[in-house]
């Protein structure tokens, strides 16, 4: 399968195939979203083939990465050893079984793109790869919500992008297991579009109160242009 190379907004490589979804927007915007304290240890649930977990990478964090499809993680680690990075695993797992691929509370911070769709909603994807990736076929949303639950500590944190249509289920899946939303912020193409997607970062335990929901992000903005590393501020 024809293999390529994208350079991310922070420089490191990623290796990519045509077998498993590319870089997306989603993952850029979810990691310029989630505010990951210094030296935390971060996980990325479902990494396929490592976008996220490397756009979130820097050098005082403890990056791992849990996904079930094995050639997706062989390309995943690729990229660790090109990056040369030695604060970063690839984990090989079904995240459904998290009590025995991690230790309970180990985590300070979750990213996760989860699967947007069921099983019998959204568009199909082309293939099983890509399939298991989109739609909740190895793992529903409630498991995801479950597997980032037991891996925080009380006070830990977890940040995802989903579907706005779909947004009540992803936030009744957390009520579940203790995950707050602390943060909620729509994607736009532009002030007059509906939203494409949606930011939530959550707080595992404490008060229901304190939802902060953030200005709408828009995709014709000199913000996105700024995330994505297209303009030349330095700030």
């Amino acid at each position: 399968m024809p293999q390529t190379t994208e350079t991310l907004p922070n420089g490191l490589s990623l290796l990519q195939d045509d077998r498993f979804f590319k870089l997306g927007q989603d993952s850029v915007l979810l990691s310029a979203f989630a505010k990951i304290r210094r030296r935390a240890k971060v996980l990325d649930l479902g990494c396929g083939t490592g976008a996220l977990a490397l756009l979130c990478w820097r050098e005082d964090l403890t990056v791992t990465g849990l996904e079930i499809q094995q050639d997706a993680l062989d390309l995943f680690r690729r990229s660790i050893e090109r990056n040369r990075l030695e604060n970063v695993t690839a984990l090989h797992g079904d995240l459904r079984h998290m009590r025995t691929l991690l230790p309970h509370g180990s985590m300070d911070y979750v990213i996760c793109n989860p699967p947007y769709f069921g099983r019998t909603t959204g568009a199909a994807a082309p293939s099983a790869e890509k399939r298991t990736a989109r739609q909740d076929i190895c793992c529903t949303v409630e498991e995801v919500a479950v597997a980032a639950s037991f891996v925080l500590h009380t006070g830990g944190k977890a940040a995802f992008v989903f579907r706005p249509e779909r947004l009540w289920v992803l936030l009744e899946a957390l009520s579940r297991v203790r995950l707050v939303p602390k943060r909620l912020r729509f994607v736009h193409q532009n002030a007059l579009a509906v939203p494409s997607a949606v930011l939530v970062e959550c707080r595992k335990g404490g008060s229901a109160e304190g939802l902060s929901v953030e200005p709408p992000l828009l995709v014709e903005s000199e913000e996105y242009l700024k995330i994505y590393g297209k303009t030349g501020s330095s700030d």
